[in-house]
């Protein structure tokens, strides 16, 4: 059985959030379910490991996922869920060697993956000096998902996602709400907005609220998005060449990387562009 651990003094680093593949499992490749479509080649059941994941838990084919039609595991972000569930929660014990917990690891990788999320955004949000009245919320909030992280896997297993996950909300929504209101003028609400598909070629969406919206295939070309907050936005085939996104708030390398765009396009500090721009 895993044993609880305390959480480190370095808790919400950035660093420790980011995918390290070297030292995970290959749970993504194994834990999780895909369904043939533009974005996967074929159909792979939640536990049934995919048919390119090597031995030594590398994928075969990473030079050429989306060559071959896997430009779903190319967008994809663990957060570095998959090195904390291997090497923390189970010990450093592969699901290859240690069967039976095989399932009970896979239950729990999709739950950190949620965590360690949350403690992106909430790194993020402590970055941002207009959030300076709610830093201290924010700190408390990110010590208590930090913890929940490193908890054993029953534990983690029993946790409400959805529950901890509405708290959280609640208090990076108040710090976009600071960023946001430093931007003059009225700013556009598209929160869970249907946009796909949308025309919004050079539209001023400067400290918009871009929460959960869908923006499939949208045109953003020469968009103005500076400062808007796009959290949970869905940015798969949106063209974003020339668009301006600097100081954007909880955009991840994920949206970007399922997105379209080019060299023109600026981006937040600590995002690049994608290779396939």
């Amino acid at each position: 059985m895993s044993q609880k651990r305390e959480a480190p003094s370095t808790a919400g680093d950035q660093q420790e959030l980011r995918a390290d593949c070297a030292n995970c499992f290959g749970l993504c490749c194994v834990a999780l379910p895909f369904a043939a479509s533009a974005d996967f080649a074929v159909n792979k059941d939640a536990g049934k490991p995919c048919s390119n994941l090597l031995a030594d838990f590398r994928c075969g084919i990473h030079s050429q996922l989306r060559e071959k039609g896997f430009s779903g595991c190319t967008v994809f972000d663990c957060f570095g869920a998959g090195q904390k569930v291997s090497q923390i929660t189970f010990g450093g014990q592969d699901w290859r060697k240690r069967p039976g917990e095989a399932r009970r690891m896979f239950a729990v990788f999709p739950v950190m993956r949620q965590l360690h999320e949350l403690l992106w955004y909430l790194g993020e949000a402590l970055s941002l000096p207009a959030a300076r009245p709610v830093h201290a919320d924010l700190r408390r909030a990110r010590d208590e998902v930090e913890r929940r992280s490193w908890e054993n896997a029953e534990a983690i297993l029993e946790l409400d996602v959805a529950e901890l996950r509405h708290e959280v909300n609640a208090v990076l929504l108040r710090a976009s709400e600071l960023v946001r209101a430093e931007v003059p003028g009225r700013k556009k609400n598209h929160r869970g907005a249907d946009l796909i598909g949308a025309k919004l070629r050079k539209a001023n969406l400067r400290g918009a609220s871009l929460r959960g919206a869908y923006l499939i295939a949208a045109d953003l070309r020469d968009a103005d998005l500076r400062s808007a907050d796009l959290i949970g936005a869905d940015l798969r085939d949106a063209d974003l060449s020339g668009a301006d996104l600097t100081g954007a708030v909880f955009l991840t390398q994920a949206q970007l990387n399922a997105a379209r765009g080019d060299a023109r396009t600026r981006l937040p500090e600590g995002l690049r562009h994608p290779a396939h721009w």
